[in-house]
């Protein structure tokens, strides 16, 4: 077959692979995307479009409980037919897919639904197509899958993935999450949220321990209060399948351990890049566990000259976050099409998790802050000080994170919508306001809002109801 070839070659078509496509199209380039799955990714189709269906579906059943425990309205839960929740959440995925295939194609981004493989620095031999090359560029996007533990084995029945999650046809009546992160914390909440009795184990010392330690204390106290079993500071020690159940072996940070048993086993220590056996080292790719790591940071270059790297495949800074995702990729296509871009700032990137309440932050925490030798003043305003925090009755608060005398270095949110309200809090950090910027400027009354307004008045010297 004959060879073809594009401006821009693309293996992987994920977040960050079909966001680096759609630009360097619009940008005049042509364009060859290589995805052996479904274009979309793991977040269209496994993780953050899904899950958020899903915890739609928990908020849902949780404001059904909230009517009639706080608000006098006779309501009550009578079942759930899980096959709709599916069927819903199947459709709105559907729906997305069949639309980012319609762009692409709009964009006139050829598109080859096959395995590919790196073979030269300018080249992709895909399989039942030949070999693509690349005039100007070539982005490897491979994404990720989630990974397991060390002699740990997910069997997908007992022991699963979030992958394997996604793929049940019920809700179990007890479940064990490894892992306290943006996805176990996720799926803790929503197994919570349906009935199921959960437990949550951690091996560091916080839920949520990415975040600042006052917003994973906020999040691991609200969920206690829900009935979940929180465990920080604990290890699986070992787990062990018995027919309709798991039991796992636990460990305390002082060398107690306990055994828990349930349904399930939900495993969900993080993410591993997908690297292996695409010959990205053969081709002169630098890898550091797997990961590519660039040799220029600003602008995505790998340490071949003409070869990028976008996504889940980078390692920190990187978020592995599909915004972060699509940023990656409009740098990359805007790079090699000649239009000059700025670098990420990772910091500068919204980190949004929708636990209940749900966290979200963007900029340093007050350790990292002070670890990087800045002055430090903080505050907390509570979004019980306000009336529509009153309102949502989760709780939580908005911590700043500034410099003495300087700019806001972090904006820290636990509570509802806060992964909405933190689209002001990434102008905030990323214009590197100043506390009195923001204090000068008047937020509406009764939103939750409000408490973002007041937390920089009070750090202004100037409160109101702090």
């Amino acid at each position: 077959m004959a060879d073809k070839s594009f401006d821009l070659v693309i293996l992987g078509g994920g977040t960050g692979g079909y966001s680096t496509a759609l630009r360097a199209a619009s940008l005049g380039l042509s364009v060859g995307l290589v995805e052996k799955d479904k274009v979309g990714g793991t977040c269209l189709h496994r993780g953050c479009i899904p899950t958020k269906a899903l915890l739609h579906v928990a908020e849902l059943m949780e404001g059904i409980h909230e009517a009639a425990d706080r608000w006098g309205i006779k309501a009550s839960v009578e079942g759930v037919d899980y096959s709709a929740t599916v069927a819903n959440r199947e459709d709105i995925v559907s729906k997305n897919f069949k639309g980012l295939q319609s762009h692409l194609k709009r964009a006139k981004v050829e598109t080859f639904s096959s395995t590919g493989k790196l073979v030269a620095p300018d080249a992709v031999e895909v399989e039942g197509t030949g070999r693509i090359t690349a005039k100007k560029g070539l982005v490897l996007a491979s994404g990720s899958v989630p990974k397991s533990l060390p002699g740990l084995e997910i069997d997908g029945k007992r022991v699963i993935s979030s992958d394997h999650a996604l793929q049940l046809d019920y809700v179990p009546k007890s479940v064990i999450v490894l892992g306290a992160g943006a996805v176990g914390s996720e799926f803790a909440c929503f197994y919570r949220a349906m009935g199921a009795e959960v437990t949550l184990v951690e091996a560091l010392a916080q839920v949520l321990p990415l975040e600042d330690a006052d917003s994973g204390r906020e999040v691991g106290k609200a969920m206690k209060r829900k009935g979940i079993d929180v465990r920080v500071d604990t290890k699986l020690d070992d787990a062990k399948v018995n027919g309709d159940s798991v039991t796992a072996t636990l460990v305390d940070g002082k060398g107690k351990k306990a055994e828990v048993t349930a349904e399930l086993l939900l495993i969900a220590t993080g993410r591993a890049p997908v690297t292996e056996g695409l010959g990205y080292e053969d081709a002169g790719v630098t890898l550091d566990r797997g990961f590519v790591v660039p040799g220029n940071w600003d602008t995505l270059e790998t340490s071949v000259k003409g070869v990028y790297a976008v996504g889940d495949i980078l390692p920190p800074p990187s978020l592995a976050l599909a915004h972060a995702s699509f940023a990656e990729g409009m740098l990359v296509a805007e790079t090699v099409a000649g239009v000059e871009s700025p670098p990420i700032d990772y910091a500068g990137v919204p980190r949004v998790t929708w636990s209940t309440p749900e966290c979200a932050s963007v900029g340093l925490t007050e350790t990292q802050a002070k670890d990087q030798g800045h002055d430090v003043v903080t505050t907390k305003f509570p979004f019980n000080n306000i009336a529509k925090g009153m309102v949502h009755g989760q709780g939580g608060f908005v911590k700043l994170v500034a410099a003495k005398d300087g700019p806001v270095l972090g904006v820290h949110l636990v509570g509802a919508r806060v992964t909405d309200l933190i689209a002001e809090a990434e102008l905030i950090y990323n214009w590197e306001a100043l506390p009195a910027d923001v204090a000068q400027f008047i937020h509406p009354h009764p939103t939750l809002s409000e408490a973002i307004g007041e937390a920089h008045l009070t750090l202004a010297g100037r409160p109101l109801h702090g």
